[in-house]
């Protein structure tokens, strides 16, 4: 006798890729983090309702601040007592104090989330600390005179740093932590970003009143686009084709097309000495830290107009933008698998050809209903079927199945519950007794309840 082996099989000299249904997107937050450098803390605020949830006390002088790509950690530089806070965003609680160099003023994330460079504006160099120790690793890189500000393209294989007072921009390799290129730009330059495609950095020149564009395969200025008199912040939307300049001098933002790099449309007025600007990851809203009017402004990218202004701490000078993931209610997912009885009339039983499979969906030891499984084999999709009140889902599957083969059931998960999934194999090589052969008595159960609700069904009558 053949039987089924339940579990994650490997068949002896048999590799069974098993297919896995994407999960679905967790349900999730969008916090802005503004540090107040006036107050020593950061204001942590829901973009849902635009209100303030949190304020988490740091260093001295919070100035700038990134949130890792998974949204769990915000590094904030505090330019006064040389060091960076580490924020648990789930708890909004410092958790880490990392020591770096001289008035450390700018930071940013590697995509992969493993370091976090700080530009140290009185020391000429850039620390790098690892994010799992939350360590400084390494040399401090020396770079130009005056770092102020850091960007990192999103391959993760260069750093591009603004230094303030040589009117240029180092270029790391991120791989060897070694500058590569030195990049002329305007006067006093202070704020970068670089776009989605990492072709392009743009680099606010706050002495000269404009935004020089880098062609990062060329490391080279293709383009000085005049903004106003004084820009300090820039942020490029998700789809790269506007960046949102702060203008410090005349409170107002200024809106760059980046395909003709032009301004486009009027002056959006903000609060007073706007600093920092971050763009929500769905591009809807941009928020900017105002540092004269201890205000965060929310634009409406659609409209480009000012919606709300969120009160936050004192001389409000930089700001993030992060997602973290809601935790989920973990799921089970039972499968079993049993040669298909055809039923021919109401009682007796037919033909044992194909099998069914029948899976079981619970959360913390409860069915859960309305919740979709896909069957496959191998590579190839069998069926889907929605789980009832008891959390069961069927699959049958026809015609004569191959001597070895694995079966798996998946949940996908949702906004509520977390993935599952359950495979079950069968091996030529195991034998055992006539049961296996036989389905379980409630799987009959469950046979002799479909097959009365069907049968009400066709005559018209109301099922239980």
């Amino acid at each position: 006798m053949r039987t089924w082996v339940a579990g994650l099989a490997v068949l002896t000299g048999l590799a069974v890729p098993i297919a896995m249904a994407t999960p679905a997107a967790a349900q999730t937050g969008t916090f802005t983090y503004a540090t107040n450098f006036g107050s020593d803390s950061v204001s942590v605020i829901d973009t849902a309702t635009n209100t303030v949830t949190a304020t988490v006390p740091v260093g001295d002088g919070p100035f700038d601040v990134a949130i890792t790509p998974d949204g769990t950690r915000a590094y904030v530089a505090n330019n006064n007592s040389d060091n960076v806070s580490v924020i648990d965003t789930t708890t909004n609680t410092v958790i880490a104090t990392v020591p770096v160099g001289d008035s450390p003023r700018g930071v940013a994330i590697t995509p992969d989330g493993t370091r976090a460079y700080v530009a140290n504006l009185g020391s000429d160099n850039v620390s790098v600390i690892d994010t799992t120790t939350n360590t400084v690793i390494g040399s401090p890189i020396s770079v130009g005179n005056g770092p102020r500000s850091v960007a990192i393209t999103p391959d993760g294989t260069r750093a591009y740093v603004v230094n303030n007072l040589s009117n240029d921009v180092s270029v790391i390799d991120t791989t060897t932590n070694t500058v590569i290129a030195t990049v002329p730009v305007g006067v006093n330059p202070i704020g970068v970003a670089i776009t989605p495609d990492g072709t392009r950095a743009y680099v606010t020149d706050q002495g000269s009143g404009s935004v020089s564009v880098i062609d990062t395969t060329t490391n080279t200025v293709i383009a000085t686009v005049p903004v106003g008199t004084s820009p300090i912040g820039v942020a490029i939307t998700p789809d790269g084709t506007r960046a949102y300049v702060g203008d410090n001098a005349e409170s107002n933002v200024r809106v760059i097309d980046t395909t003709t790099n032009t301004v486009i449309g009027n002056p959006i007025p903000v609060g007073l000495s706007p600093n920092e600007v971050a763009i929500t990851p769905d591009g809807t809203r941009a928020y900017v830290a105002n540092a004269g009017s201890d205000s965060v402004s929310v634009i409406d990218t659609t409209t480009n107009t000012v919606t709300t202004s969120v009160p936050v701490g004192d001389v409000p000078v930089g700001v993030a933008i992060g997602t973290r993931a809601a935790e989920r209610t973990p799921t089970t997912l039972t499968l079993k698998v049993q040669k298909k009885w055809r039923w021919k009339g109401s009682l007796g039983a037919g033909g044992k050809d194909g099998v069914t499979l029948k899976a079981q969906l619970t959360a913390e030891g409860r069915p859960l209903a309305g919740k979709e499984i896909e069957f496959t084999t191998d590579s190839t999709a069998l069926c889907t079927d929605t789980t009832d009140s008891r959390g069961k889902a069927t699959c049958r599957v026809p015609g004569k199945q191959p001597e070895e083969i694995c079966y798996t059931a998946t949940f996908a998960g949702d906004d509520t519950y977390e993935p599952s999934a359950a495979t079950v194999c069968k091996s030529k090589d195991r034998k055992d007794d006539l049961w296996s052969e036989l389905p379980d008595p409630s799987d009959v159960h469950d046979d002799v309840h479909d097959i009365v609700m069907d049968t009400m069904a066709s005559a018209g009558l109301p099922g239980w």
